[in-house]
């Protein structure tokens, strides 16, 4: 590659430290007289806990504590606050569902945390937890979402009635009523958006100590500041100033660890308590009971179309489970973040939806890879499958005679979301010629001669990107010569020291092997906006821009008084890292430039140094879109789905780093697949047990059910970043699951199936094809 060469495929610079064990993770710290603690949780999913007697447990020995939610009252610690303030359609406010970091008198849902025992060792932590009694009165539970919102059932908050925690809409209701009462069609389809457990390969873990006051908490996260703002004031009510979060590195987030979590509340109360740093490790069954869930979503949508096919309007009422307690974004899911993107690609005139968010005694949900987006776009696209069947249209037909097209650009959807650029017809072109979709009738043949049923499917996606609207960028000429680039985001494997590099090395000329991206510590800078919503590139890639910009003209001052000469006459040659005087040989190279600085401050002269902070306004969201489509196989003996094909073409804007994006893709795919073919998580509707609580029941998507994902990429520069660049890390699984399911019910549509809902699992598709024949 070109020396400082952006948009080229370069190898992950951390994959070295991190392949050979140099990585440090939360598990690996560890702090200098450490005790260790255990959650206790709830074995039941709703019931009133009417004693605990905890003297046993403080007697075993090694136990240094037991903490219950009446020393967190007493303390006058916080509850895990909600930061989304909804609205409901009427104007009054979301319910709400206070959470302490322990169970206060209810428990809501199985592993909802009782006790917290604090302990020399681990193991005797756990013989503690197993020595608290705890009595509990069972009360009845509802997990079923399809029912929870109905009359007569259950209730998880006794003040919040049908379970109904808020009923928001978005949209223009008349416009589209309007639209739907001179409609020549009515397209109806439900579709289920199934709950999934995150399972991150790394498990949550926190570790706490307190030193003059000052609270440090190192924890795996997707971005420091977020927890040291909760921690500090509704919680502990301290000072942000005596609150460091760090974060080290981190082994997969998709959402999950953006969190706040009872499990840091209680490492920080229980290290001050106890006067010595307390450690918590999640195992991985805690994590199913413990870690938010993703998706839920029980959807109905409406496709209003004229005559010709033409998209008039869309409606929506999605019932939008999150669990027994609202986590810390989770109403914004459903309703700000997914809505926003229910046009997708195509013209509308008019969309309305309706997000009702409905309480059951189950984990939490909150956001999931894509969070919201992939469930507004699955229910589009297999919408738009229902219609094509219906109206006797071609499928890409329709979808062509409805996309906005490129010299429509900039273009405002039905929901008020501005598109700066964007080929659709390009992509979707592209990807059919990619996978051969004319071709396809020889190669389902070919495979019903083996007796297997092959399906095609297509689904075209709009991700909008979200996120904090700064973001912040620091350079450091380090003593050892090194540059250290200190971000606001948080890299949970996405490669982001590599793309970071990258880009200061573009900007400043410095080889890319010189350049240390540090992040997670809250120290460091005064603020960041973490890592969500697929903003980490073109949020950071802007602070890291104006900051470089800014260490170039701090340096065109230096280099001037140093050269003897005008700052006007001093350019910056980023090729060669070299600030020269204009039209003459006469140069220094930055880094060089930087140690003499630093020279002169260590030996107490006056001088400025190269070092630079900056902000950034992040003012405009990305638009990140394309196509996927699969080829699936069935086997209608046994209802086994296998995936033979699957292509992607995608526009994320100018690709920095092609191979990093080909690789967040392959995950989310990968992802997306997993959701839509394998992943159940199954409640006991009596007992509200988790019967998926392992992988012995719960089922991850393994090599071999995975084909080689090829992914193409067309760029359309984006025109609202000065970078060109648009979000890429839930790209991948935006768009897979409607393109998995359109792909099965094609195949599967020969024998009278017309729907089908996620996860297909060969029991579902084995019965689904069971019913159809004996129809």
């Amino acid at each position: 590659m070109a020396k400082f060469g952006v948009s080229q495929s370069v190898r992950r610079v951390e994959d070295p430290r991190l392949l050979t064990g140099r990585g440090q993770y939360t598990d690996d710290i560890a702090m200098a007289g450490q005790a260790y603690g255990i959650v206790l949780r709830s074995p039941q999913a709703h019931a009133r806990i009417t004693s605990i007697d905890t003297s046993a447990a403080k007697a075993v020995p090694g136990v240094l504590a037991v903490v219950t939610a009446a020393d967190l009252k007493a303390a006058g610690i916080g509850d895990l606050p909600c930061l989304i303030p909804l609205k409901n359609r009427d104007g009054s406010p979301r319910a709400n569902t206070p959470r302490p970091a322990l169970a206060d008198g209810v428990v809501r849902h199985v592993g909802d945390p009782v006790a917290f025992i604090v302990a020399e060792t681990a193991q005797a932590a756990r013989d503690g937890a197993e020595a608290v009694m705890v009595d509990y009165e069972e009360l009845p539970a509802v997990t079923d979402l399809a029912v929870a919102f109905q009359p007569g059932h259950p209730q998880v908050w006794p003040d919040t009635a049908n379970n109904i925690c808020f009923d928001w809409e978005a949209g223009d209701k008349a416009k589209a009523d309007a639209a739907f009462a001179r409609a020549a069609h009515v397209t109806r389809l439900t579709v289920v958006n199934n709950r999934v457990v995150v399972n991150s390969m790394e498990a949550r873990a926190a570790v706490a100590g307190w030193q003059d006051g000052k609270l440090t908490l190192h924890t795996n996260t997707q971005g420091s500041w977020l927890l040291k703002g909760l921690l500090a004031d509704p919680i502990f009510k301290i000072a942000p100033e005596n609150v460091r979060v760090v974060t080290p590195d981190v082994g997969g987030g998709f959402g999950m660890k953006l969190f706040l979590y009872p499990e840091h509340v209680l490492v920080c109360f229980a290290a001050r308590q106890v006067g010595r740093p307390v450690r918590w490790a999640s195992d991985r069954s805690e994590a199913f009971l413990s870690d938010t869930h993703g998706r839920d979503n029980i959807t109905l949508g409406e496709l209003a179309t004229d005559a010709q096919g033409k998209f008039l309007a869309l409606r929506t009422r999605n019932y939008a489970g999150m669990g027994a307690y609202l986590s810390t974004f989770a109403p914004f899911i459903p309703t700000g973040a997914g809505t926003k993107v229910l046009a997708s690609v195509y013209g509308f005139e008019a969309i309305h939806a309706n997000v009702i968010g409905v309480l059951t005694n189950t984990v939490p949900v909150d956001a999931y890879r894509g969070a919201g987006r992939p469930e507004s776009n699955y229910l589009v696209e297999r919408l738009i499958d229902a219609a094509a069947r219906e109206l006797k249209i071609d499928r890409i037909e329709l979808r062509r005679r409805n996309m906005v097209s490129k010299t429509a650009m900039p273009f405002t959807t039905a929901m008020g979301q501005r598109y700066d650029s964007g080929d659709f017809s390009q992509l979707m072109d592209a990807a059919l010629a990619k996978i051969d979709w004319d071709g396809f009738p020889t190669r389902r043949a070919e495979a019903a001669r083996r007796g297997k049923q092959r399906g095609i499917g297509l689904a075209y996606y709009l991700e909008a990107t979200g996120g904090a609207a700064t973001e912040n960028a620091k350079v450091v000429f380090a003593d050892d010569g090194f540059v250290d680039v200190y971000v606001g985001t948080q890299s949970t494997g996405q490669g982001h020291e590599t793309a970071y590099s990258m880009m200061t090395s573009h900007e400043l000329g410095i080889p890319i092997e010189k350049i240390r991206v540090k992040q997670g510590d809250s120290e460091t800078l005064p603020s960041g906006g973490g890592t969500g919503g697929a903003r980490s590139l073109y949020s950071e890639g802007q602070a890291i821009l104006v900051t470089t910009a800014s260490v170039i003209e701090k340096g065109k001052q230096v280099a001037a008084e140093q050269l003897e000469t005008s700052a006007a006459d001093i350019e910056f040659v980023s090729a060669a890292g070299r600030f020269e005087v204009a039209g003459t040989d006469r140069g220094v190279g930055i880094l060089d430039l930087a140690a003499e600085q630093r020279r002169r401050v260590a030996s107490g002269a006056s001088a400025i140094l190269l070092d630079t902070m900056e902000t950034a306004n992040i003012e405009f969201h990305t638009f990140p879109n394309g196509c996927h489509v699969a080829e699936v196989e069935v086997d209608p003996e046994t209802g086994i789905v296998t995936v033979p094909r699957y292509i992607v073409v995608d526009d994320v804007g100018h690709a920095l780093n092609p191979l990093i994006v080909r690789g967040q893709v392959h995950g989310g795919v990968a992802q997306g697949i997993g959701q839509a073919l394998h992943e159940r998580t199954a409640y006991d509707n009596g007992s509200g047990q988790l019967l998926s609580a392992s992988f012995m029941d719960y089922c991850l998507p393994r090599a071999e059910d995975l084909p080689d994902i090829d992914v193409d990429l067309i760029e359309v520069t984006c025109e609202t970043n000065p970078m060109g660049v648009k979000g890429a890390g839930e790209a991948g699984a935006v768009g897979s699951p409607p393109a998995a399911i359109n792909a099965l019910v094609d195949a599967l549509s020969g024998s009278g199936v017309t729907h089908i809902d996620m996860p297909a699992t060969p029991e579902i598709v084995w019965k689904a094809l069971a019913t159809a024949k004996a129809a």
